[in-house]
Formats: C-alpha cells, structure tokens, sequence
C-alpha cells in the first residue's frame, strides 16, 4: 500500500512591515535638527534634547529620517553624540551657510579686512588644534587667548617675510591678491594694540579683529570664555573641534601648520626655528576656511 502524500504550497513569508513616518516622527526629526542648529544648548541640560539623540542612535529610521531632514536644509552632520549634540556644518549653497564676506561686512565697515578676519579664524582654528592628534582625540581641549592669536600670526608675517627676501620675491603684493601670503602681509602692517581714548580696543586693530573671531566663535558655541588674560582666553568645544576636522584639509590650514607650531597651554603659541628646506612653499591661491 502506497501511502499518499499531499503536497502543499509553501506559505508566503510574509514581507517585514515597516512603519509608516507620521507627521509626528518628521516634527521630532525637525525639531532634532533644529537642535543642532543652537550650538550653544548642550543636551546634558535639556531633556527633550537628549531623549531625541537617545531615539536617533537606537532607531535607525529615525536616524535616516534625521539626516534627511538635515540634507533638504543644505546640512552636513558631523557627529550625533552625547558630547556635541547633533553637530551640523553648512553646505556651501545652505541658507545657513556663514560666508565670510558677510561675516567680514558685520564685523567691519572696510571691506579690504576680509582676509584678515578670515586669517584670525585660520590661525585660531591652528592654535586650538596643531597636531593631527589633538583633532583625532575626542577629549583634548584647545585652549586660545587673543594677544597669543596676534602674536603667532606676526611671528609667521616675519618667517614668510624673511623667506620672500631670502629668494629676492616681490614682498609689497596688492593688497587684494589671493592666497595667505598677501593677507599675512597686510596684518603685518595693521597695528597691533591701537586704543580708543577710553582704553577699549580699535576694531580695526589686529587684537580688535582677533576679538571679532572669537567672540563670534563663542556666540557660535564653538569656544567657552575662561578668562581675561592675554586679551581674553577661550576654552575649545566638541563642535569646534568637528568643525575644525571638517576645514583640515583645506589648503590654508596646511600652509598654516607647515611653518611649525608649538602648542603651549596658556592659550600662546610660537613657531618652531626655521628648517633649511625647499619643500615648504605657499600652495597657490589657497582659500580661507570660509565660503568667499
């Protein structure tokens, strides 16, 4: 006797059911950007906050849904942590990207200092950060003052100065001429420390417009003021520090830590004796680290 075996269909697996976005989790991944956008609001002290980077690292939907978001806004996230937030750089087309011109106009009514503004963000990104390490650890601290910012941006003007004469280059270029070489050479001939008569300093002033960058770089949440010497002195932040990350391969950061910087931790800097070396020249026409 045969026994007769019936044969079935294999059941269907049944396809995993992803749920729906609501307008509710868009409002959250809004709201989570929006966040991100006051730098200086720190998620250890607001609730809601930290609940919505709790929810982006452990819902990879929401995450996607998060980042999304922030790509439609001309965002790039550069960290989502509980140490920097929601950290986010503008894209160069981004309504919130910050250009330097229109920085520079803000700042000062004289529109030949943008490459000195410019040059102040340079040099203070430079001391905050002069080794490779210090970017790549998450818990080191930059530490910056503004007289010390001024004082290693002259000691460069003097090392490229005596380098342009040592090779018999022109050293008076247009006070508009591109690159690094140009705008370090007409803070060389800014004053330093000029005063009004009632002792505050002039805005125009090397220290006045270092002061700008950083007062800007604090309302920004990028550094926390710690005290008074040195023209003032400022702690780094973890969101400097990405954004910092982000601008260390421009060209103007390079040119900048190739003259040699010695890291103290006073918020001062000088620059190592000079090397007897060809391989140190000015990449043509580098940009500043802001969208021109």
């Amino acid at each position: 006797m045969t026994e007769h075996v019936e044969w079935s269909e294999p059941e269907a697996v049944a396809a995993p059911v992803t749920a729906a976005v609501t307008p509710a989790d868009a409002a959250d991944a809004a709201r989570l950007v929006a966040f991100g956008l006051q730098p200086k609001l720190q998620p250890a002290r607001d609730q809601e906050y930290a609940e919505l980077l709790r929810r982006y690292r452990e819902d990879p939907p929401f995450a996607r849904l998060a980042d999304a978001v922030a790509t439609g806004l001309g965002l790039v996230v550069l960290e989502v942590s509980p140490r920097a937030g929601m950290a986010v750089t503008a894209a160069e087309d981004s309504v919130f990207a910050v250009r330097m011109g229109d920085y520079a106009r803000r700042a000062s009514a004289d529109s030949a200092d943008r490459f000195l503004h410019g040059l102040a963000h340079l040099a203070v990104a430079a001391m905050a950060f002069p080794r490779p390490e210090d970017l790549a650890d998450d818990g080191y601290i930059g530490r910056v003052s503004v007289n010390g910012v001024d004082a290693f941006v002259r000691q460069a003007c003097r090392r490229l100065e005596e380098r342009a004469e040592e090779q018999g280059e022109n050293t008076d270029p247009a006070t508009d001429a591109p690159g690094l070489e140009a705008a370090w050479r007409i803070w060389a001939r800014r004053s330093s420390t000029g005063a009004t008569k009632d002792a505050r300093r002039l805005a125009g002033s090397t220290t006045g417009i270092v002061g700008k960058a950083v007062a800007f770089l604090t309302d920004s949440g990028f550094l926390q003021r710690t005290g008074d010497d040195g023209g003032g002195t400022y702690r780094t932040t973890a969101r400097y520090q990405l954004q910092v990350r982000d601008m260390a391969g421009s060209a103007a950061m390079a040119e900048l830590l190739e003259l040699g910087i010695v890291p103290v931790t006073d918020g001062n800097a000088t620059l190592l004796p000079a090397e007897d070396t060809d391989d140190l020249e000015l990449a043509a026409d580098a940009g500043l680290p802001f969208h021109s």
